[in-house]
């Protein structure tokens, strides 16, 4: 209905007397460039105490989480990165697509040379055709365990949502928090060659909530009003974990995940992992009081530590018996405010009656987490590209470096913990982007061999994986893909060291889903499973435990395109490759050339 109306208006623009008229009424002509600036930093006053402890964290213009930033489809970013902390530092727009762009992407690197401190760099991209829930994070580190926020996308202006308007939004941010510096967990890890130390409590919009010390005095607030629907955009911005998300005494309306809209489902639990985003709708119809938004780990791999605390916020009705007046929620947002669009707050008051507790799944529940990933779908059939001109079939999983017993070799049975895919451990440059050395054609700094299909074929999943199969090799090599290939990709978990949900993300692309399974993938087997019809469109699928994971998408977008697991310890180890597609045919089918103010290189 909405593009019937809009083709109706670009008739009545064919007469001159109307034009003018026309440019104000249609969406896209009153799209506007908007100017922020982030300050990234550790200065006084991000002295912050969680679990009963003070310390000083970095962040983007002292808020944690970061400032949110409200634009609408159509709209036109400059991010000016300002780099006063004492570490490099880049920033990644989750979930934008970035045509032709990819100096805006981020990773460090990999689009660009970090922001060395004391230095700037201004992101400039244009949101197309995109609208839902994203963020941004830092790229570079393990930084992005306190710089994030929300980047909310709405539709084009005059345009509605494609369910009914909720009377409130809520951005619910879940993160993990250490009593360490996270670079300092980081580092220990990269010289003992030990698994990174897990966090200490997970955080629902910085805030560890009821159950953790020294917390419930700031747990935070989400106001409601009786029978008013409200928007929950529930972002995963953990470091390492999956998340179970349950709200008591109410069921959500699941409508988007990864800023791309879904046909609409009830349920009680939510399942997230990090670097996914989930709409939800939730509509105050319990007995005014106060009730529980809490998430809880979903780990799937036997055996390995995890963060097993329980986070919560308080879904909380204005004006109920026993509960202290609210006005609204504070903090503030970057950008415009749709509705009643803001970060939901503590400090509105503790009195009032014990919260309502939801149910959760068990930690290890991969049935419950299987069910809800099933149940996203698109809201209406899809042309799923095909046929197929480029396929990649690749292993993510865990390695083991073998090394000389010592202080530097204290992984599993005296090895370095390691990642990678198809056998291959991927390593970052250091001295110059793998997009820079591409475009500009600098030689001994990549190669694009990166492997199509495993180098051995082998029982993938089996729990005895042979030992010799266990060390990968280290490489920075990169898959060259031709510009509009139909390409696609099989995620085969393995059982090296552990099987584990694995969260893939491919940057600068959404892609279909076409299935999910358990055991090895057989193509001639599990074709059959393919949903051809209504497949999801993410930025990020998690990899089934002990499974695999299709998906696919048309290379329509020219650079170098990082592809990961959003769970950090599994990136810093290596598991990671990155896709280079080639430019097209014309000028509109290549890369832009870079910005001036790009960070320079140390060659």
């Amino acid at each position: 209905m909405a593009a019937m109306a809009r083709s109706g208006l670009a008739k009545l623009c064919c007469s001159s007397a109307l034009l003018v008229l026309c440019c104000f009424l249609l969406p896209g002509a009153i799209a506007e460039e908007r100017f922020y600036e982030f300050v990234v930093s550790a200065v006084q006053e991000t002295l912050v105490k969680r679990l009963c402890k003070s310390q000083k964290i970095i962040t983007v213009n002292g808020q944690f989480p970061g400032p949110t930033i409200e634009v609408y489809n159509g709209d036109t970013l400059a991010i000016k990165a300002v780099n006063l902390a004492q570490y490099n530092v880049t920033l990644h727009w989750h979930g934008i697509r970035q045509l032709r762009n990819g100096w805006a992407d981020g990773p460090e690197f990999v689009t660009q040379c970090p922001i060395r401190p004391g230095g700037s760099y201004t992101y400039r991209f244009t949101i197309q055709d995109q609208e839902g829930t994203l963020w941004w994070h830092a790229h570079s580190s393990w930084l992005r365990a306190t710089v994030h926020g929300a980047l909310i996308i709405h539709p084009r202006r005059g345009l509605p949502y494609p369910f009914p308007k909720p009377q409130a939004e809520f951005p619910v941010i879940l993160a993990e928090w250490w009593r360490r510096d996270p670079i300092a967990v980081l580092r220990q890890s990269m010289i003992t060659g030990a698994p990174p130390n897990v966090s200490d409590s997970l955080l629902i919009n910085g805030q560890p909530g009821d159950f953790l010390p020294c917390s419930s005095q700031e747990t935070s607030i989400i106001p409601v009003v009786a029978g008013e629907t409200s928007l929950l955009r529930i972002i995963n911005a953990a470091m390492n974990t999956e998340l179970f998300v349950s709200l008591a005494g109410h069921r959500m309306t699941v409508v988007a995940a990864d800023a791309m809209y879904t046909k609409p489902f009830e349920t009680t639990v939510v399942l997230v992992g990090p670097g996914q985003t989930t709409d939800v709708l939730v509509t105050a119809h319990a007995a005014p009081g106060r009730y529980y938004l809490a998430a809880r780990a979903y780990a799937s791999a036997q055996g390995v530590p995890f963060d097993n605390t329980t986070a919560t916020a308080i879904f909380q009705y204005k004006n109920a018996p026993g509960c202290p007046t609210t006005a609204g929620a504070g903090g503030a947002a970057v950008g415009p405010v749709g509705g009643r669009s803001a970060r939901s707050s503590g400090h509105l008051g503790r009195a009032g009656p014990q919260p309502m507790l939801p149910f959760l799944p068990a930690f290890n529940d991969t049935n419950t987490a299987t069910a809800f990933s099933n149940s996203i779908r698109s809201p209406a059939p899809v042309k799923v590209p095909g046929p197929v001109t480029q396929e990649v079939f690749t292993t993510v999983g865990f390695g083991l470096f073998n090394c000389r017993p010592g202080p530097f070799c204290q992984g599993p049975n005296n090895t370095r913990f390691g990642a990678s895919m198809n056998n291959v451990s991927f390593q970052l440059p250091n001295t110059v982007s793998l997009l820079q050395a591409h475009y500009h054609h600098i030689p001994g700094v990549f190669t694009d061999d990166f492997p199509a299909f495993p180098p051995v074929f082998f029982d993938f999943t089996s729990q005895n994986v042979p030992r010799a199969l266990w060390q990968p090799v280290k490489g920075t090599r990169l898959y060259r893909v031709r510009y509009g290939a139909v390409v696609q990709m099989v995620f085969q978990d393995t059982g090296i060291f552990a099987a584990e949900d694995h969260p893939m993300h491919i940057h600068g692309y959404h892609f279909y889903v076409l299935a999910t399974g358990f055991g090895n993938f057989d193509p001639r087997r599990d074709a059959a499973k393919f949903n051809l019809v209504d497949p999801p469109s993410r930025n990020t699928i998690g990899v089934p435990v002990g499974g695999w994971a299709v998906v696919r998408f048309v290379a329509d977008n020219p650079g170098v395109w990082l592809v990961h697991c959003h769970i950090d310890a599994h990136l810093t180890g290596g598991l990671a490759m990155a896709l280079l597609v080639e430019d097209g045919e014309s000028q509109l089918e290549a890369t832009v050339p870079p910005p001036l103010d790009l960070p320079i290189c140390v060659l």
